[in-house]
């Protein structure tokens, strides 16, 4: 049986903040309905187009069901009323404005719907001055500081990049707005009768990254880096970064004496290995050591398979691993043990292989049942127009 099985959502998002916290709770099991406006939600035209369908659509909305209504309409805002009378929760992330023109403000959602568990996703969160809801998500990722060092290798004189992903703070934002959905449907079922009420979840996607900031942004703020403009601090002093290969790129990571001996043996030993002190990394690990440990070993992984040098080095200890393409990774052989992608028939283009979710669950496994729905293809079923 599905974990979520007898939950009803209902999902009013038009960008992938929202759209991504309903594909985690529909791909469980819940009942997630889309309600979309006429013409659809703004995903369904979002890049890559195939043969008129957006694969980021067809990838957010698995296992869900669609139904168009106009809000604008008081007809159609009625119907909204009666599906939100039968659902569990709301999943949403328009702005304040648009929500207050169209009776869903918070205030408005509890007083008719009290036991609905009401959930927003927005850049900044409740109370932001409007005009910062109109971020896109490499605003949110260089608001919260991720930008600063991602990717450490961008050159000075250049501005800081999304390194993270296109919807980064959307994704982001909405794995919070996930776990909190379930824990609030979870404190209602552990609720005396008295205790049953809904609850409002107001998430902020620049919150959500400053949460998970890592520990160069951590260790400017403790006080161990001096903050600056040069954008490399992310290398920590040390060799790390990615070096091309005859068959693409490999990542290496080296902080430790044991790194290097692993490295070392991994090459053969060769002779220029004797400039550097077995513990230089710890200790020695200058800008003109770093600089001649990459001008020697460029021309050697130069010469080597991504995919054989990085098990090697694996195996002599040595954290190096290939940069994955996205047509790599349906290729590892990890990945396919573990069934991460999960084939299912698109309408439109045939046989997909779907990405999953990172954890397996042997009593309710994650299943793709169903790919993302036509526009209103339930309108019938849910008592749209």
């Amino acid at each position: 049986m599905s974990a979520l099985a007898g939950i009803t959502i209902i999902e009013i998002a038009e960008r992938p903040a929202g759209e991504y916290t309903g594909k985690l709770l529909s791909d469980f099991g819940a009942n997630v309905i889309k309600v979309e406006a006429p013409g659809g939600t703004p995903t369904r035209r979002m890049v890559p187009i195939r043969d008129g369908e957006s694969a980021l659509f067809a990838y957010l909305n698995t296992n869900k069901k669609s139904v168009v209504l106009d809000l604008d309409k008081a007809e159609d805002r009625a119907t909204l009323d009666k599906l939100l009378a039968r659902a569990n929760a709301l999943i949403d992330d328009h702005d304040e404005v648009w929500n207050a023109a169209h009776g869903l403000a918070p205030d408005a959602v509890a007083a008719a719907h009290p036991h609905l568990v009401h959930c927003v996703v927005t850049p900044f969160g409740q109370g932001a001055p409007p005009e910062w809801q109109a971020c896109e998500p490499i605003n949110v990722a260089n608001a919260s500081g991720w930008a600063y060092h991602s990717p450490s290798e961008t050159p000075d004189e250049k501005p800081p990049l999304k390194g993270p992903g296109r919807f980064f703070a959307d994704y982001e934002g909405a794995i919070d707005a996930a776990m909190c959905v379930l824990a609030s449907l979870h404190r209602q079922r552990k609720a005396g009768p008295d205790e049953r009420g809904g609850q409002f979840i107001d998430v902020s996607e620049d919150e959500a990254l400053i949460n998970r900031i890592d520990c160069v942004l951590d260790r400017m703020l403790a006080g161990d880096a001096e903050p600056g403009l040069e954008r490399t601090a992310y290398d920590m002093g040390g060799p790390q970064t990615s070096f091309a290969c005859k068959d693409g790129h490999v990542y290496l990571f080296m902080t430790t004496k044991a790194h290097w001996n692993g490295l070392c043996s991994l090459m053969g030993n060769p002779d220029w290995v004797g400039e550097f002190r077995e513990d230089w990394l710890e200790f020695d690990c200058t800008r003109d050591n770093v600089k001649k440990f990459r001008d020697h070993f460029r021309p050697w992984i130069a010469e080597q398979d991504k995919i054989p040098v990085t098990e090697a080095a694996q195996k002599a200890g040595v954290a190096m691993v290939p940069v994955n393409t996205a047509a790599d990774l349906p290729k590892n052989e990890q990945i396919a043990h573990r069934g991460f992608f999960q084939e299912a028939q698109h309408p439109v283009f045939g046989k997909v292989s779907y990405p999953t979710v990172c954890y397996k669950m042997s009593a309710s496994p994650v299943r793709i049942t169903s790919p993302a729905p036509a526009l209103g293809a339930d309108n019938s079923e849910l008592g749209g127009e």
